[in-house]
């Protein structure tokens, strides 16, 4: 039975290192901007420009007119209506701060995107499956900024706080948009090097299980800050001397929605570490089993000081982490492959 061919330099038929840098460069700046949008719920800052403009949004209100005419529309909000009525122009300016750079970095994200990939397709460093993949983060991209706006104006109507359904999506896409990065990312390298890292002594399987896990764990954690379910208990491990609470809604009671995602705390924390032992002796798991334990004491420093911002924010990083830690141990669990063309099939058929 003959074998596929391998070229003599693996790196000739794949994207220049380039490509590498810049897809590393996104991904960080996606991490940047979860960061950037947790500050912008947990202050409270989302709802506070109520327009959307693509391009004429990049600008801040330039003088005092301006920043009138922007105080005006979100004090006809129902945020500022139901909650927020006390604020002055100067608390005003505060908050639409953080919602602004949002918005502001999510525009750079995509030039930062758009450019390079737009000038490495051109020059045919991207063609074939390499163009297709990338694409597809471009086209994830627009989509998480419309499912922002989305987002913001389920705020604009009637309640005056997102909907924590909506949250919970654009969270978990810009989270899904970040791994998917990584993913190309780790791909290429290895399609660059020619060389196949030893496969995890572990099935594919029960990473994707993991994966799906901690990526259920990320809704609820959206939910708990949507619904400021958080700011509950302040006790570990009983929530305020109870360590089981009913409800009749997981989905929508701000109790039971603690209640889940402490529970889901506890899963994740035994299948992180076990995950761990199993790959003991590797990078990944090492990873895996720090991760997990940073993990879980920041979700308990989270609650018990009131969902303070910063540990808050590094609890938000800390799942970051952790499921790209994950998403490296898939790579690594996909055993060898043949390192060919990029823009050919990714393996040839072997004939008899």
């Amino acid at each position: 039975m003959s074998t596929p061919m391998r070229p003599a330099d693996p790196s000739a038929s794949a994207p220049p290192p380039a490509v590498s840098h810049w897809l590393l460069v996104v991904y960080a700046l996606v991490a940047v901007m979860v960061c950037v949008g947790g500050i912008t719920r947990l202050t409270g800052s989302g709802l506070s420009i109520t327009e959307w403009k693509p391009i004429m949004g990049a600008l801040p209100p330039m003088n005092e007119a301006d920043w009138q005419h922007a105080f005006d529309l979100y004090r006809a909000t129902p945020q500022f209506e139901k909650m927020n009525h006390w604020m002055s122009l100067s608390d005003f300016k505060g908050i639409f701060f953080w919602e602004w750079f949002h918005r502001l970095l999510g525009r750079g994200i995509g030039v930062v995107f758009f450019v390079p990939w737009l000038v490495f397709t051109l020059k045919g460093h991207l063609r074939g499956r390499w163009a297709r993949a990338t694409a597809i983060a471009f086209v994830l991209g627009g989509l998480q900024g419309a499912l922002g706006w989305f987002m913001v104006a389920s705020g604009l109507v009637d309640e005056p706080q997102v909907s924590h359904f909506r949250l919970a999506a654009h969270l978990t896409l810009a989270f899904v948009v970040g791994q998917y990065l990584l993913w190309l990312w780790l791909d290429l390298r290895r399609a660059r090097t020619g060389a196949d890292p030893t496969p995890l002594d572990v099935g594919r399987p029960a990473l994707w299980a993991f994966i799906g896990l901690l990526l259920l764990q990320i809704v609820y954690g959206a939910f708990m800050a949507g619904s400021r379910a958080g700011y509950l208990f302040q006790s570990f491990p009983d929530m305020n001397g109870a360590y089981w609470l009913s409800s009749s809604d997981y989905l929508n009671d701000p109790a039971g929605i603690h209640f889940v995602h402490r529970t889901l705390g506890w899963v994740v924390g035994f299948a992180g570490l076990s995950l761990g032992w199993r790959l003991r002796g590797t990078g990944p798991g090492r990873v895996i089993a720090a991760l997990t334990l940073l993990q879980f004491g920041l979700g308990v420093a989270t609650v018990m000081t009131g969902v303070q911002l910063s540990i808050a924010v590094a609890h938000q990083l800390g799942a970051w982490a952790l499921l790209s830690a994950a998403v490296w141990a898939v790579s690594r669990a996909r055993g060898p492959r043949v390192v060919g063309d990029l823009s050919a099939p990714a393996s040839a058929p072997a004939g008899a």
